[in-house]
């Protein structure tokens, strides 16, 4: 049996090896750890609203204060769901299945870009899902205004369709194996995915299916911008990388000085000294004293008192 004591402070312990194991991860483990956190902790508040039998009351007050609105009046009340909604599920089998596609065409995404590229698609995604979901709710007859007013969206599903697209978009060639199926090009795997979401537009979770189209033209943009080298995903991570910047201790500056044998090996620099005094004491015998200039005479006069 292993076990490790934390001092007096069990749960103090664990906290900081939580905390450290997160840090050292890299960006893809951070946003499984992310969405993981969120799912429990609004799991756990569920359930005092689940004994006390007001679960439509749960759904009414957390999860419409996590999850982004299709009315934009909401939305300039809680701008916040913008970000919240693509860390936040409910069942578990939602929170599942999107962990496995993000671990998946995550780990695809890095084997081509970086991981604060990775950070960007993930966000810009998500936020390109929610957009279009509003703008849906808001422009097409068919979601009507009692519609609109009760509608929310929550889930990674926009983001990872972010990530999902522009790694079938920037490398359309590529294979991978998918269980009773086999090899399969991603440029496939990319069209029938979009395909099943334009299908199931007139059935359950509209919104959600819209959102992941939305997630899914970012994807595709990021891709297209990365073949001609321009990389529209990691302005999002700008103000992160100057408050790095300004987070860091600056250097301390060292001064270095010119006089004789500073920063050299003692043999070398009494040699050195040694030749410059011969050399001044020819130039004496040569021109006499007043021919030395005053760097000499001080040198000269430094060697004497020495």
């Amino acid at each position: 049996m292993y076990y490790r004591t934390y001092n007096q402070n069990p749960m103090g312990g664990m906290r900081r090896g939580i905390l450290d194991y997160f840090r050292s991860g890299t960006t893809l483990s951070r946003l499984i750890y992310i969405n993981c956190g969120v799912f429990l902790a609004v799991s756990l508040a569920y359930i005092p609203f689940l004994l006390a039998g007001y679960q439509g009351v749960y759904h009414d007050i957390l999860l419409e204060w996590l999850g982004v609105p299709a009315d934009p009046a909401y939305l300039l009340v809680r701008p916040w769901t913008l970000v919240t909604y693509m860390f936040t599920h409910f069942g578990f089998l939602h929170l599942l299945f999107n962990l496995l596609w993000l671990y998946w065409f995550g780990n695809l995404f890095l084997n081509h870009f970086t991981e604060r590229q990775l950070t960007g698609v993930y966000l810009l995604g998500g936020i390109a899902g929610a957009a279009l979901f509003i703008l849906s709710y808001n422009i097409f007859p068919y979601f009507d205004r009692i519609t609109r007013l009760s509608s929310w969206a929550i889930g990674a599903s926009a983001s990872v369709m972010a990530i999902v697209f522009a790694v079938c978009i920037y490398q359309p060639q590529q294979r991978i194996y998918l269980f009773l199926i086999g090899s399969v090009r991603l440029i496939y795997l990319a069209l029938f995915t979009a395909l099943i979401d334009l299908l199931s537009i007139p059935h359950e979770n509209a919104g959600g299916h819209i959102a992941h189209l939305g997630g899914a033209c970012f994807g595709c943009l990021f891709a297209l911008g990365m073949r001609r080298r321009q990389d529209i995903a990691t302005w999002i991570t700008r103000p992160y990388d100057w408050f790095r910047r300004k987070s860091k201790p600056r250097k301390r500056m060292h001064v270095k000085y010119r006089s004789a044998g500073f920063g050299k090996n003692p043999d070398a620099a009494k040699k050195e000294q040694s030749d410059r005094i011969n050399e001044i004491l020819d130039k004496i015998a040569k021109g006499g004293y007043e021919s030395l200039t005053a760097e000499e005479k001080a040198i000269l006069f430094r060697s004497g008192r020495n």
